[in-house]
């Protein structure tokens, strides 16, 4: 048989159109073996291939285009294209194509939608042979079960324009449909339009509002079979809109946890969220963040593995039953005082666990680790179990994970990852005992992400930003990171000192020589979980906030990769640049007393010293970054230490400019200096010209090179996966984020208390863009309740300016309040309205929890915040919530939130 492929292509000079497919004529999917097409005048390819396969089966192809014998771009593919062979003969199959980009409603195109929202039974393509056929197709995504894409037109076979006639098509590749026709049937031109068709009533529910589709004279021949596809087909629907709640896998509380949520009470949480027309599950990262074995490793955004699961997450009694009675019984009595817990005990969860694993493992981990899907599961994951495993083991060996201590091993060594986990080394049995828990791990994950499916929820994940620099990626691929420095935010809502991370920053120009595959490799095994991700702080991808070593907090940072300032430069904006003054801690001695109070002599004779300037001092060596100072504090934990201390952080970091960490004598303006007494010693005049310059650099100047930066990540790495893409796009946005998330269809993040434009004090959740995710609070933030009475005057605004009361505000936000700001919100116009669990049980005064500050997960300003937010009832009693559950499922039906179609 032979395949005949064209396609127009405008190239541009030194350019060539190429098509990769699944068959070995077409390159198997090698990219250096994809085939290229043929052209006369740049615009119109063709190519055609005599092929080997056999009947019944699927070729699938894409087209590239390539430069100098290397790819330069690659059409959108999330869906490839397909020919469904249904011949031996000698059938010559003829697609006609056009370029593919990225569909102007790709969100529709995600498994989000395809498998969970908008999933449908897909039938089989029907087995129709033709002398002369036809075959139209087109995408068609928002069509759920109850109907299906039909085409009705200007022939008898496509029923001559009857509305009682159409021709209904296959959603064999749905979101793709086709239909074949009897070409010996079709008198040429042929005019026709695509309906959306009620397959329960038999009628037509809406026509495609657009001219009809037209196909002159194709010349169809004997033997041979035209394909029509790439049409997009959208029908003039209300906007779809759903809803979902968020909440951390170790807060999920039933009568079966040990104490912490595992990935069966995630099961238990998609039901409660199906039962109430939700259909999203939002869950924080669930990586291992084991360094220490102690309540410090509760931060899930700093795991030692971006692969590996906690061990935490297991449902310890679903690896198997240990046959010693004694011993369950004992683990039982465990499980339940821990579970008793209105809080997470991370230590005794953890060490619970581990005596399980040690014991459970002992009796069936030799039979699971022969077993054919366990190899399957370690051939697939060797790549980075391995080195978990090795690192997890050595951690614990030398009681660090700092492997830079490590007397052995500290250097990775592939060759000696590869002894270590061999199965007649000594150390074989603390090594294995990681691949049995991952394996477990990984059964539950993809139980719980299957059952999602079939209950038409999305699981989304979050991705974090950042890895820590004691971990096994710092450790196995240290070459694709800057462990010079450490990452976090500028000041915000969240911390005015800003945050500091502590991870490395990624060297982003080394994981561009291999096409970013670090990352392709992470979000491709995230897509074997999750249909929707989060990508933590997206404004890393533009830049990230670099945090020199000897720094505590945020404030001594810089933009990386920024466009520091000259001297001159800086001059050129009328403010004489002084070295001495603005590069150094500013430190008076009229300002001492304000900041120490009681405890400033104290403070001048211990940490400070004089300058030959009259009432100036200088930080002594001893103490002189913020980590010097933190260590001489470090087991202090009284006021009075804590005032000192968090004083001298901020004269360290009272300076108005900061040194470029690369460039000689370039600069950066400091942020947030203007609240600092170094900004007061200025002129009214060099304020002025300090404002100017601090405006353009920080909201002006990096739009078009940080636009620069995203666009070479961010498009291949979002389109590495069809999960569907939502950005954490807070803090300090940069006038290029919107454009690009646009572009790239990224839904954004909007929160009516941390608006998007500078000039409003609360969003406007009417006016937020439909591709976006909206939301109260987030586990950075307290939750409604909490935010309502931290600040009176603020809250007062919001209920007479936002929800449009008159008088004085309640004291307290009410469970109708609640439910008022929550009914907003889900008639907001955002595609995604995703509220946190607490604030969902806001609305009723019967099932709320009665203490709001045991509601907060995080407090971002304390970086050694413990993380054990922990439901205050079961998932069980939450399903019996007949009054709670019947307001969310007759919200959501009355704000449209539960489409049909």
């Amino acid at each position: 048989m032979i395949l005949s492929f064209h396609i127009e292509y405008r190239t541009n000079w030194g350019e060539e159109v190429r098509i990769l497919g699944s068959v070995p004529e077409l390159g198997s999917w090698e990219e250096e073996q994809a085939v290229p097409l043929q052209t006369v005048d740049g615009i119109s390819w063709s190519l055609s291939k005599e092929i080997q396969h056999p009947a019944n089966e699927v070729v699938k192809y894409t087209y590239y285009i390539y430069k100098d014998g290397k790819p330069v771009r690659k059409e959108w593919d999330s869906f490839p294209r397909k020919i469904h062979i249904n011949s031996n003969g000698n059938i010559v199959f003829r697609s006609l194509d056009s370029w593919r980009n990225i569909p102007e409603k790709q969100a529709f195109y995600s498994s989000a939608f395809t498998e969970c929202l908008l999933a449908r039974k897909k039938n089989e393509a029907p087995k129709k042979s033709f002398q002369k056929a036809l075959v139209i197709k087109a995408f068609a995504p928002r069509i759920s079960s109850n109907f299906a894409l039909a085409i009705s037109g200007n022939q008898p076979v496509l029923g001559n324009w009857d509305a009682n006639k159409v021709c209904i098509m296959n959603d064999v590749d749905f979101p793709e449909w086709q239909v074949t026709i009897d070409a010996s049937q079709i008198t040429f031109p042929l005019e026709y339009k695509f309906v959306l068709y009620n397959l329960k009533e038999n009628k037509i529910e809406s026509w495609e509002n657009n001219p009809n589709r037209y196909l002159a004279d194709p010349v169809i021949r004997t033997g041979e079979v035209l394909f029509v596809p790439d049409r997009y087909v959208y029908f003039d629907l209300p906007a779809f809109k759903s809803t979902g709640v968020a909440i951390p896998v170790f807060s999920l509380k039933s009568k079966h946890s040990f104490g912490v949520g595992d990935f069966s009470d995630l099961k238990m949480m998609i039901d409660w969220a199906a039962s109430t027309n939700q259909r999203v599950v939002q869950i924080l990262p669930i990586n291992d963040t084991t360094m220490t074995h102690t309540w410090t490793d509760s931060y899930p955004y700093n795991s030692i593995s971006i692969y590996a699961f906690h061990p935490m997450y297991v449902d310890l009694f679903k690896m198997g039953k240990l046959k010693d009675a004694d011993k369950m019984t004992y683990f039982t009595e465990k499980q339940n005082k821990l579970n008793a817990k209105t809080t997470i005990d991370y230590e005794a969860v953890n060490q619970g666990k581990w005596e399980y694993f040690r014991l459970i493992f002992a009796q069936e981990g030799k039979k699971v680790l022969r077993s054919k899907a366990f190899k399957q599961f370690l051939s697939d994951n060797q790549e980075w179990l391995q080195p978990y495993a090795v690192f997890s083991y050595l951690r614990d060996q030398y009681k660090t994970p700092n492997f830079r201590e490590w007397p052995k091993c500290s250097t990775f060594n592939q060759e000696d990852i590869a002894a270590i986990c061999k199965p007649d080394s000594e150390e074989y049995e603390e090594i294995a005992i990681y691949y049995y828990i991952q394996y477990h791990l990984h059964l539950q994950l993809l139980e719980a992400s299957t059952y999602a499916r079939e209950k038409g929820v999305v699981l989304k994940g979050d991705i974090p930003i950042g890895i820590s620099r004691n971990s096994v990626e710092a450790w196995k691929d240290a070459h694709y990171f800057n462990l010079n420095g450490q990452a976090g935010a500028p000041p915000d809502d969240f911390s005015a000192n800003g945050q500091n991370w502590g991870f490395p920053t990624y060297d982003w120009e080394v994981m561009e020589e291999d096409g970013y595959s670090w990352w392709m490799k992470r979000f491709q095994k995230m897509s074997e979980y999750f249909d929707a991700y989060r990508i933590d702080h997206i404004l890393g991808f533009f830049r990230i906030w670099e945090i020199p070593l000897d720094a505590v907090h945020g404030l001594l940072g810089q933009f990386v990769p920024s466009l520091p300032m000259s001297r001159e430069e800086i001059e050129s904006y009328g403010l004489y640049f002084n070295e001495d003054l603005f590069l150094k801690p500013y430190i008076h001695e009229g300002f001492l007393q304000q900041v120490f109070g009681p405890h400033t002599d104290y403070v001048k004779d211990t940490f400070i010293r004089s300058t030959n300037q009259w009432e100036i001092y200088e930080m002594r060596p001893e103490f002189d970054t913020q980590k010097k100072v933190e260590a001489f504090f470090k087991d202090k934990t009284d006021a009075d230490s804590i005032w000192i201390r968090d004083g001298l952080y901020a004269l360290i970091s009272d300076v108005l400019f900061i040194r470029d960490r690369k460039i000689k004598n370039m600069y950066h303006p400091r942020i947030g200096v203007q609240f600092d007494f170094i900004y007061q010693t200025l002129s009214e005049l060099d304020k002025a010209a300090f404002n100017n310059l601090y405006d353009n650099y920080y909201y002006k100047r990096h739009n078009h090179f940080w636009q620069e930066q995203a666009m070479k990540k961010l498009p291949q790495l979002t389109q590495s996966t069809r999960m569907l893409v939502c950005g954490e796009d807070l803090g300090m946005i940069p006038d290029c984020v919107p454009w690009v998330m646009n572009e790239l269809q990224i839904l954004s993040l909007e929160i009516q208390r941390m608006p998007k434009s500078r000039s409003l004090e609360f969003g406007l959740v009417g006016e937020y863009p439909y591709r976006s995710v909206c939301t109260i609070s987030t586990h950075d933030m307290s939750t409604l309740r909490g935010w309502w009475k931290e600040d009176f005057q603020q809250t007062q605004r919001y209920y007479n300016n936002i929800l449009g009361h008159y008088g004085a505000a309640p004291e307290k936000a009410s469970g109708n309040i609640c439910e008022e700001v929550i009914k907003q919100h889900l008639y907001s116009n955002s595609i995604l309205c995703i509220l946190s669990f607490q604030d969902w049980l806001s609305m009723s005064e019967e099932w709320r929890n009665p203490n709001i500050e045991a509601e907060r997960i995080n407090i971002p300003a304390n970086p050694r915040h413990y993380w054990r937010y922990r439901m205050h009832i079961t998932l069980e009693d939450l399903m019996q919530a007949e009054s709670i559950n019947t307001k969310i499922r007759e919200l959501i039906v009355l704000t449209g939130r539960n489409p049909k179609k």
